[in-house]
């Protein structure tokens, strides 16, 4: 079993920084893929960014290439999504998830932390 806690969020101003963390507690085993989501009031879930925890390859969607970076801390078992040059339409509900494989759902999910970002 694999809780997660999202921190790091909070208001900024257009063309500001955030970074979020997901604190993971139990074994994140090396086939785990760590993603971060977020919903936007009124819309779906979208997926942000994704990365294999054993070597690290990333993938971003394109609203964020450029801007954001997912990036780990094995030592403490972290995720973390480094945002750049926020832009309003950043403003979400970011989440943390952890699938198992490449090839199956994310399985775990934080609770979410709050971004918003001011024009």
């Amino acid at each position: 079993q694999v809780q997660l806690v999202e921190s790091g969020g909070g208001l900024v101003q257009a063309g500001g920084s955030l970074r979020l963390s997901c604190a993971a507690s139990g074994r994140i085993f090396s086939s785990y893929v760590m993603g971060w989501f977020r919903q936007a009031p009124g819309k779906e879930r979208e997926f942000v960014a994704s990365l294999r925890w054993s070597e690290g390859s990333r993938y971003y969607v394109d609203s964020v290439k450029g801007r954001f970076t997912i990036s780990r801390d094995k030592d403490k078992n972290t995720v973390y999504l480094q945002m750049n040059s926020l832009i309003p339409e950043d403003t979400a509900v970011y989440y943390c998830a952890a699938a198992e494989n490449d090839f199956s759902q994310y399985k775990y999910w934080g609770q979410g932390t709050q971004v918003t970002v001011s024009s």
